[in-house]
């Protein structure tokens, strides 16, 4: 396959074997590292085991974003959407909010509520609660993909339970998936500096295992391009790998680059935050070579990347481009550089120009539904 590209001979029998097999840890950080005319044959090589496992269907789904509060007592150093309960910005939606919102929503034809906030002070499991059988009393068959692995574990203890019965309350009120946030990178180290009042990373690992066991499976997420390493992307990646080898409970992998222009940590001086363009192909390659068909499913984040450089993606072994979103703050709040809010035709044409097969799906990749043929690619 690669004999005649210009390609160093390490990265050649690294590629060469993963067409086979998932590649180590070691070999993994080799490819982070890798420059030059080695790059190529490494997207090349994603793209291939990304149709030998995917094929080409490039699925995203019709969903709506609630960002029901702003407030949060978690202030990470990423985030610039938290906000203290007394700044004249924060929030808290009401009943009739949500309602309105998802009734926007479903009226669009959406099949997701992504439902997410900040850490409430107070909210315990009953207020999850309330809020999930909010939405399944109007909403009886749109999937709730909600929550965060932090928010489960601070609202089991504020309701003085396990977390093994919290999430099984969650699931029995409608919570369909969990998303992958709270991941952000999955070393202590890094963690102490950007999120220190969030889970640890085995408090992380246990929640999450948790809610597969219970039935609620999701995303897993990376945030990278702060104050990690390539090594500690690589290690991140396995470790997502090691779990899903034990529950088979994640749906998709979805590598999240750091918007930083807003973010607390790159205003009070930090430098040298941002991934550049190369990494982020890299990372998208590599987690393709290190998950293969164990997580099939490669989400390339659109509103983090923007429409041009998630249609590039789309060429380095990913297969999914998330979702319609249909408004979202947090993005929002950082930056997102092509708006927070994408339509049916826009991923469509994108799809459709690179000779693939659209296909709008459901939250747990279960359900697929047709899409309309005939539209042109939009000017990005």
């Amino acid at each position: 396959m690669f004999s005649k590209l210009p390609i160093s001979s390490k990265t050649e029998k690294i590629l060469t074997k993963s067409l086979d097999e998932a590649i180590t840890v070691e070999e993994a950080n080799h490819l982070m590292n890798i420059k030059g005319t080695d790059l190529y044959p490494l997207l090349a090589t994603a793209d291939y085991l990304r149709h030998e496992i995917a094929g080409d269907d490039v699925t995203f789904i019709n969903n709506c974003n609630i960002n029901f509060t702003n407030i949060c007592t978690v202030r990470c150093g990423f985030c610039a959407f938290g906000k203290d309960a007394g700044d004249p910005e924060a929030y808290i939606l009401n009943d009739e909010q949500i309602l309105t919102k998802a009734q926007g929503a479903v009226e669009k034809g959406a099949h997701e509520f992504c439902l997410m906030g900040g850490v409430l002070p107070d909210a315990d499991i009953e207020y999850y609660e309330h809020l999930l059988r909010l939405l399944k009393g109007e909403y009886p068959n749109v999937m709730i993909h909600g929550f965060s692995p932090t928010m489960i574990n601070d609202a089991c203890t504020v309701s003085g339970i396990d977390i093994a019965e919290g999430c099984e309350r969650l699931c029995d009120a409608g919570l369909d998936t969990l998303p992958g946030t709270a991941a952000e990178i999955l070393t202590d180290r890094s963690r102490e500096i950007i999120c220190p009042e969030k889970v640890n990373v085995q408090e992380w690992i246990d929640i999450v295992k948790i809610a597969h066991e219970v039935g609620i499976p999701g995303s897993a997420t990376i945030m990278y391009g702060h104050v990690e390493t390539l090594k500690e992307r690589v290690e991140h990646i396995d470790i997502i790998r090691r779990l899903q080898e034990e529950t088979h409970g994640f749906t998709e992998f979805i590598p999240m680059t750091f918007m930083h222009e807003y973010s607390p940590i790159f205003l009070e001086g930090q430098s040298n935050l941002g991934a550049s363009g190369i990494e982020d192909l890299k990372l998208y390659a590599v987690s393709r070579l290190m998950l293969r068909d164990l997580i099939p499913n490669i989400q390339v984040s659109w509103v983090k990347m923007g429409f041009r450089f998630a249609h590039v993606a789309l060429t380095a072994g990913t297969n999914d481009l998330g979702g319609t979103l249909g408004g979202d703050e947090l993005s929002e709040a950082s930056g997102a550089p092509d708006g927070v809010e994408a339509s049916i035709e826009t991923l469509e044409g994108m799809v459709r120009d690179l000779g693939r097969n659209p296909v709008e799906r459901n939250s747990k990749y279960t359900e697929f539904y047709p899409i309309n043929k005939g539209i042109e690619m939009p000017t990005l």
